[in-house]
């Protein structure tokens, strides 16, 4: 089966046919390129989506990735980001064995199909051109013969004619000679050209049309063999990254099968865990008496009244403990209140005078909601020295449960053993580095590194006096200091005159508060009063803050919110902290009785000498 011998005649098809194999080519390198471009593209948003949900560095993100479900998500994101460089595997091998080879062949093979088929158009002219010179003699020995034959004839008819001269005849005699020995000459070269034709005509049908036609076809069939091979190329570039990405999913399959629900339930309670004990019984509170009622330690309603709160410490009750302070110390060390204060009531005049009506009182509100509010309520800041508007959180973590304290602290003694560590290590090679200085003079100058010695020795005590303030806070909180005494005073206070937050001083000292946060219990009665006795000496060594003017009571205000106290209609109080723009005043009635009332009840009169008093115009 040759194309020479089947298809001889057939050479505008096979030319056809064969620029019709190259576009075929060219389409599938088309095609293969193409596969290389969505390839990169699903690698890339593959990459892209992998980074999007990656936890980003210092973040909340990067502390959820500690629960085993998170991590095994994080897992599923780095095999996916190793599964996207498979495909990028497979866009560049497909690119490298198929498009570029592919590529190149077809300008390999265009070059070939242009010479075969030059050679074929140039067979088929030269065989053309013998076709044409036969048919040039043939014409020529055709016109010869007929003018040898007229020639005869002519010459007959005078031979014949009696009136024609003899020379005439002669010379007819002669011309009919001459024309046909041009017909036979004319015959000679038609058969000399004829022969030759034929010769060439042969060859050219049975040697170079199927000569070039037997290289057409070959190169046809290596053009049909190429194009398999590549395809099989492109199936073997899959299949070689199909365990690649097999070991991808079953990292994520393995990731998956290590999610620990119960330990991701252990660090929901390690990281919540607030370290209270549930709030006790609530007391009956007989309201049929006349008798003004107490409310016990337990008891979670905010009554208000001119005398001393009575606290109880003795008995089985686990419910808080409140702060041991005389009388209304508290409410006059707690910041304002943080709802905004209620707008005054329609009812009243200001120009009411002391004996004058008093505005209609609210209504307490139901005690259900009152509990619901303190369980919701969040930790409030708890060192009373430090109780500011706006104030920043404290350096021992004290508005933290116990539990998430005891965390805190223990992270920050960590860290700062790294960091003393480091320091250490830092020295050790200085030290070392001094000594090779003191043996080999020329490699340098011992009393140079004596500036850094001496600066890293100082950073290491920093940071020990830092660490064993930490560490006395963590003791206390993990109960290994119960009663806090005057030596761990003492060293309080050594802390905090080397440089750390004053709002930290009574960080040992705090306790429970109506307001939500916590307190550390203490089961013995003992240790109650000695805590009791330390609150109440710290604060009597306080100065109470100066009055700054007066102020004149517009309308009855009821304090029922921590911080608030209680004032009457037309009453004269003393203002020590003017409205901070929140909507509250703080007033002082007498020693022992100060609090937030809401700017709006009250008539401010301000002492211009007074410190702190603004001058208004």
């Amino acid at each position: 089966m040759s194309w020479g011998t089947e298809l001889w005649d057939q050479f505008d098809n096979l030319e056809k046919h064969t620029q019709w194999g190259i576009d075929i080519l060219e389409k599938y390198i088309k095609f293969v390129k193409e596969r290389t471009e969505i390839e990169l593209s699903y690698a890339k948003q593959l990459r892209n989506l992998s980074k999007k949900y990656q936890p980003k560095k210092n973040s909340k993100e990067e502390e959820e990735y500690k629960y085993t479900s998170c991590r095994a998500f994080l897992s599923t994101l780095n095999e996916m980001n190793d599964y996207a460089g498979q495909h990028e595997v497979i866009s560049e091998n497909m690119t490298a064995q198929i498009t570029v080879d592919l590529a190149r062949y077809v300008q390999e093979l265009k070059q070939e199909r242009k010479s075969n088929f030059h050679d074929g158009r140039k067979a088929q002219q030269h065989i053309e051109t013998c076709w044409k010179q036969l048919e040039s003699s043939k014409r020529r020995f055709e016109r010869d013969c007929k003018e040898a034959d007229r020639a005869q004839q002519y010459f007959e008819k005078m031979d014949a004619d009696i009136n024609v001269t003899k020379a005439d005849v002669e010379k007819a005699r002669q011309q009919a000679q001459i024309r046909h020995q041009m017909a036979e000459d004319s015959k000679a070269d038609y058969s000399s050209i004829l022969q030759k034709f034929n010769q060439e005509q042969h060859e050219y049908y049975h040697t170079h049309i199927p000569s070039i036609f037997q290289k057409i076809q070959e190169m046809e069939e290596r053009r049909i063999v190429r194009i398999g091979e590549s395809m099989k190329t492109y199936a073997e570039v899959d299949r070689q990254v199909i365990p690649i990405i097999g070991k991808c999913l079953d990292g994520i399959v393995k990731a998956a099968e290590a999610i620990d629900q119960k330990n991701d339930s252990q660090l929901v309670i390690e990281a919540y865990k607030s370290g209270f004990e549930p709030p006790g019984d609530i007391e009956f509170e007989d309201y049929t008496q006349p008798l003004k009622r107490t409310v016990s330690d337990n008891s979670l309603s905010n009554s208000r009244g001119d005398g001393k709160p009575e606290l109880k410490f003795g008995g089985k009750s686990k419910g808080k403990l409140w702060p041991f302070i005389k009388k209304n110390k508290l409410m006059s060390l707690l910041t304002s209140p943080h709802q905004p204060p209620p707008p005054p009531p329609a009812s009243a005049s200001p120009s009411a005078v002391p004996n004058g009506p008093q505005s209609p009182k609210q209504q307490k509100e139901p005690l259900s909601h009152r509990f619901n509010e303190f369980m919701i309520s969040k930790p409030k800041i708890h060192c009373f020295r430090s109780l500011k508007r706006g104030g920043a959180t404290p350096e021992d973590f004290s508005n933290l449960p116990p539990e998430q304290r005891r965390k805190k602290l223990q992270q920050k003694v960590d860290e700062l053993n790294k960091e003393m560590q480091k320091e250490a290590d830092q020295r050790d090679a200085i030290t070392k580095m001094k000594d090779v200085y003191l043996k080999n003079p020329q490699m340098g100058d011992p009393a140079s590194l004596d500036h850094k010695l001496t600066e890293v020795s100082q950073n290491i005590d920093k940071l020990r006096l830092e660490a064993q303030k930490f560490e006395a806070w963590l003791a206390e909180v993990e109960g290994r200091l119960p009663v806090r005494g005057e030596q761990t005073r003492r060293q309080s206070g050594m802390y905090d005159g080397q440089g750390g937050p004053t709002g930290n001083s009574c960080a040992q000292d705090r306790e429970s508060s109506p307001d939500g946060s916590y307190t550390e219990e203490r089961s013995q009665e003992n240790e109650v009063k000695v805590l009791a006795a330390d609150f109440d000496d710290e604060f009597d060594d306080e100065e109470p803050l100066p009055a700054i003017g007066t102020c004149k009571a517009l309308y009855t205000f009821e304090g029922q919110n921590e911080g608030t106290i209680s004032v009457l209609e037309g009453e004269i109080l003393y203002v020590i902290e003017e409205d901070k723009g929140d909507g509250w005043t703080r007033i002082r009635r007498n020693e022992d009785e100060e609090g937030y009332v809401p700017t709006s009840y009250v008539e401010v009169y301000l002492d211009k000498n007074a410190k702190g008093a603004k001058t208004y115009i």
